[in-house]
C-alpha cells in the first residue's frame, strides 16, 4: 500500500482505496481525464479571480476621477482601497496562473 495523489483534489490517499476519502472520486476509472478536468477547472477559477481583481482596480480608478477632478475625503479613501486591493489581487492571481500553467497535466 502506497500513498498516491488524488487526480481531482490533489490530496494524498491510499493506493488501495476504491475512492478518494476527501472528494469521493473513483480511482478505478480514467484518472487522466479527471486530472485534466480538475486542471481546467482550476484554470477557469484563477481567470475569474483575475477578472474580479482587474474590475476592482478599474472601479477604483473610475471612482477616483469621477466628475472630472481628483477625489477628496471618503470618496478618495474608497477609491484608494479599491485601487490597491485590485492591483495587489491581480498581481497575486497572475503569479498563481503562471505557477499553475507550469504544472504538467
Amino acid at each position: 500500500m502506497a500513498l498516491i495523489e488524488c487526480p481531482v483534489c490533489r490530496k494524498r490517499m491510499s493506493s488501495k482505496a476504491p475512492s478518494c476519502p476527501h472528494c469521493q472520486a473513483s480511482t478505478n476509472g480514467d484518472n487522466e481525464s479527471l486530472s485534466r478536468i480538475s486542471h481546467i477547472q482550476k484554470s477557469s477559477s484563477l481567470m475569474n479571480q483575475s477578472f474580479v481583481a482587474m474590475t476592482l482596480f478599474i472601479a477604483g480608478v473610475v471612482i477616483w476621477f469621477w466628475g472630472g477632478e481628483p477625489a477628496e475625503g471618503m470618496r478618495a479613501n474608497i477609491a484608494g482601497i479599491c485601487f490597491v486591493f485590485g492591483f495587489v489581487g491581480y498581481l497575486i492571481t497572475r503569479v498563481r496562473i503562471v505557477l499553475h500553467k507550469r504544472k504538467s497535466v
